[in-house]
């Protein structure tokens, strides 16, 4: 048996949810069949919510946090790994009902392994993480579904966040002139650095104004709002314009029209980046290896230790913390 540190997520009696660094053997590990020293692993929104209980997501308690993962593998029965390779694992039941990404081991089925790209480091994967790959994700979606940069301007909601922050950047590099939508005035230079032609502010939509049809202005969006602003960029989408649906920050619920779908022919694309399989997902992980890496991810990127997790989750649950955040795990704590 191999001790390794881990930041474990536990539920106290009276439902209570916590989480503590501490230390667990080899034998704890959940079957799988890659086995992989992690040596970094990021803070997404949906990991803070687990680790906190501020969300139910976790669906089995303990658990070890982390939706992420990027390291070495040092056992594999399956023959496409073999000790010593990169591989990233991320999504899935990682992390929420499978032991996930912080801890510096992990032992995880194969079918949601996938190697390195070339090109690609374990930092840069992570820094990347669940957040990147859904940026990625609906983009390639939108460009299967006819989007380029010649057909107009795209629009990205929560613009501030960490997967819109990463799709401007995407959006950009690749020629597009970017939108960014924010409620944050004061980020304003910061999208624009990102790559945002323009920053629009949410609070000059009067969403008791918007009507089933608006003056068409975008040619693609990628929201990770939902609720009115996802009506509001329904109604306003140009002909065979296209929205990618990847989050609901302000709600789940969404109140609209036909309209835009059978006047204009907008497709609303619904983006599940938890539970993609190959060979699209690694098709994903390609491109941001490639023509999708972002060109300020060191910029917008920060690390901290694994023994600095627990006091770094609240300011995502409020909403404090802008660009992505990794996780160094190899002698990132101690206890």
């Amino acid at each position: 048996m191999t001790a390794f540190k881990a930041l474990l997520i536990e539920q106290e009696d009276g439902g209570k949810v916590s989480n503590r660094l501490t230390s667990l053997t080899s034998d704890q590990l959940d079957d799988g069949e890659v086995t992989i020293r992690v040596h970094y692993s990021s803070i997404n929104y949906k990991d803070a919510l687990a680790a906190t209980g501020a969300g139910k997501i976790i669906r089995r308690f303990p658990c070890v946090g982390g939706i992420d993962l990027a390291g070495e593998v040092v056992e594999s029965k399956d023959v496409r790994f073999k000790p010593g390779d990169s591989v990233i694992a991320t999504s899935f039941d990682i992390g929420v009902s499978h032991h996930g990404g912080y801890a510096e081991l992990a032992r995880i089925p194969a079918k949601w392994v996938v190697p390195l790209p070339a090109g690609m480091s374990l930092f840069e994967s992570m820094a990347l993480g669940t957040a990147g790959f859904t940026a990625a994700l609906a983009i390639m979606r939108m460009e299967d579904n006819g989007l380029s940069p010649e057909n107009g301007p795209v629009v990205v909601t929560g613009a501030s966040g960490g997967v819109g922050g990463l799709a401007i950047d995407m959006l950009s590099r690749l020629g597009y002139e970017v939108v960014a939508l924010t409620g944050k005035a004061d980020q304003e230079g910061h999208l624009k650095k990102l790559g945002a032609t323009h920053v629009k502010l949410t609070s000059t939509i009067d969403h008791s104004k918007v009507r089933p049809l608006e003056a068409s202005q975008w040619a693609g969006a990628i929201d990770n709002v939902g609720g009115p602003i996802l009506h509001w960029l329904l109604a306003t989408m140009k002909q065979a314009g296209t929205v990618a649906s990847i989050g609901n920050a302000a709600s789940f619920k969404l109140e609209t029209t036909v309209f835009p779908f059978i006047l204009r022919g907008v497709s609303l694309l619904g983006v599940d980046s938890g539970y993609m399989s190959f060979p699209t997902r690694q098709r994903v992980w390609d491109r941001l290896a490639g023509d999708l890496r972002p060109a300020h991810l060191h910029e917008i990127t920060r690390t901290i230790g694994l023994d600095e997790l627990s006091g770094a989750f609240g300011d995502f649950v409020q909403g404090r913390v802008k660009g992505r955040t990794v996780v160094k795990v190899i002698d990132g704590g101690t206890l």
